[in-house]
């Protein structure tokens, strides 16, 4: 079974968020592999440790990114891909685009990848790898077991469980709770330092610069507000709620 994974660097959670002139500072900053694109690719791997078959990781970024290559590639994935050409960075919709001519390229059975990204949330990678690819989709997966041909996938759906089923290929993005992944091992982590990455660019992929065109334009990143100190309003009740609805009122509208 051939096994794509989608995969993104991203910020430390743990890091601090520092703004300079209206950009995010990476002066110093931790980058992981974005926890959610981990649990889908521990659960490559395990498909893979299963079935046999190869697991591919793809990810679009700077030079960086080979670190988390490197970790999946320890981590038991066989091959890695890196689109580092800045000329197809982009938003949603232009990643969606290169993964989707990137994929397109390689051969597989299942494609999977995390149900959002941690620096941003958009929750939109796998609805629109989907749609580029002309497959089926299923998002926020909290089990997966896949039969020959058939895949059953169970998902969390406002505190109940939802089961569906698909013919492969598909397109399947993961949630918290869909496995533990694992550590690299020391022998996992001497075989990945062997393994080539390959590094594709515009006129590797044959793209259309006009037709994967960014939607949106971030021109300036603020953090938001520092959290004000609370208030303990004093006196009697009816005196506490008459000044509650009237501060609750300024703050709807606060010219009046």
């Amino acid at each position: 079974m051939n096994i794509i994974v989608c995969l993104k660097q991203t910020f430390d959670t743990e890091e601090k968020v520092i703004i300079k002139e209206g950009q995010i500072s990476e002066d110093g900053v931790k980058f992981i592999i974005n926890p959610y694109d981990e649990y889908a690719l521990e659960e490559a791997i395990c498909i893979k440790e299963k079935y046999g078959g190869v697991v591919t990781v793809i990810s679009i970024g700077p030079t960086r990114v080979e670190s988390a290559l490197r970790t999946a590639l320890a981590m038991g994935a066989d091959k890695a891909v890196l689109v580092d050409d800045e000329r197809l960075f982009g938003d949603e919709s232009t990643i969606s685009k290169v993964l989707a001519a990137v994929i397109k390229q390689q051969e597989y059975d299942l494609i999977l990848g995390g149900y959002m990204s941690v620096d941003n949330g958009a929750a939109q990678g796998g609805a629109r790898l989907a749609e580029e690819l002309d497959l089926p989709h299923i998002y926020a997966a909290l089990k997966i077991d896949v039969n020959e041909s058939q895949v059953v996938v169970e998902r969390d759906v406002e505190g109940d469980i939802e089961v569906l089923e698909s013919k492969l290929p598909i397109v399947i993005t993961a949630q918290q709770g869909l496995n533990e992944p694992r550590y690299p091992s020391l022998p996992g982590i001497m075989k990945a330092k062997r393994k080539p990455i390959q590094h594709l660019t515009v006129e590797d992929l044959s793209l259309d610069m006009k037709q994967i065109k960014a939607k949106t334009n971030i021109k300036e990143n603020i953090l938001p507000p520092e959290r004000q100190a609370g208030r303990v309003l004093q006196g009697e009740l009816n005196d506490q709620v008459v000044e509650l609805v009237q501060l609750l009122q300024g703050e709807v509208n606060p010219n009046g």
